[in-house]
């Protein structure tokens, strides 16, 4: 099996960020790739941004510059090469996915897996644009990655076991607890988290009380480190929307869409990224007091 000493992240999204900080902080030399020029440099903005806060917290024990070292910029797929890991982070499209996996099948020795961070896409079928589909595997990280400590570890119906052993492992050495999960959709989390937050939304269109006091409740009453609506703000409403799309085209009616939740996508309240969802963010990021919406 490779010894995994650089890892590649394709997409440089929330979910990239995250995932290149912590490989980066993990000591892996880290390559990170975006299609689009502008999204790479904004995600070296962001990253230096969350080393200097973790560090001023107390939470790294490496300086910022030996993090902010490890990083390295590709210009293309095929600077991803030479690394030993790959992850896609990407949008939930399978056509985007199919041309990253397309290109990377291409480009990377055939021992290197190449793990999906998708959150309820079929691994199977995102694997059907490689040439060696058993070296596809599913890695569902969490938002925030340098905070949760899980990752799903998907085998899809190829995924080879050698594979699946692999990614468990670079899973640990990112300092994650893992979870080996059979395909199915949604996987573990993903079909859970969808429900609560799916029939948040259909409480609060039906008037059952505000977002504020139904993520206090869901805080205080469950014990859930976030409510609904203020995670869904975080991960981004247009993609909680995509999921539950594919969860009610594959697992039925109890994943329809609550017609509320479309129509703040539609509006463009998206969450955090874009400054409002549910609730309204400074630009700094942080909630403002008394912005919930109310329908």
């Amino acid at each position: 099996m490779r010894e995994v000493k650089r890892i590649g992240v394709v997409g440089t999204g929330v979910m990239g960020q995250g995932i290149a900080y912590q490989a980066a902080v993990s000591g892996f030399e880290t390559w990170i790739y975006d299609a689009r020029p502008e999204a790479l440099e904004k995600a070296l903005e962001q990253i230096a941004a969350l080393v200097k806060r973790q560090k001023e917290k107390g939470f790294l024990r490496d300086e910022p510059g030996d993090v902010l070292g490890r990083l390295r910029t590709a210009r293309s797929l095929g600077e991803l090469s030479e690394c030993d890991f790959v992850i896609e982070a990407v949008t939930e499209d399978l056509a985007v996915k199919h041309s990253v996996f397309r290109e990377l099948d291409g480009v990377c020795a055939p021992d290197v897996v190449l793990a999906t961070n998708t959150s309820a896409k079929s691994i199977t079928e995102i694997a059907a644009a490689a040439a060696m589909p058993e070296r596809v595997v599913g890695m569902h990280f969490f938002n925030p990655v340098h905070r949760m400590e899980l990752v799903e570890v998907v085998r899809g119906l190829e995924s080879a076991e050698w594979a699946v052993e692999q990614t468990e492992g670079v899973g640990r050495s990112l300092g994650k607890e893992t979870i080996r999960v059979n395909e199915r959709p949604g996987f573990a989390t993903s079909r859970i988290s969808a429900m609560i937050g799916n029939e948040a939304f259909y409480m609060l269109m039906e008037g059952v009380s505000s977002a504020e006091e139904i993520d206090k409740a869901i805080k205080l009453g469950l014990h859930f480190p976030m409510g609904p609506f203020e995670l869904g703000d975080l991960v981004g409403w247009d993609t909680r929307l995509h999921v539950l799309e594919y969860l009610h085209q594959t697992l039925g009616e109890k994943f329809r869409p609550c017609p509320l939740l479309v129509q703040y996508v539609r509006a463009g309240r998206l969450g955090k990224k874009v400054g409002r969802g549910v609730y309204e963010y400074d630009e700094e990021g942080r909630r403002i007091p008394g912005s919930a919406s109310g329908r």
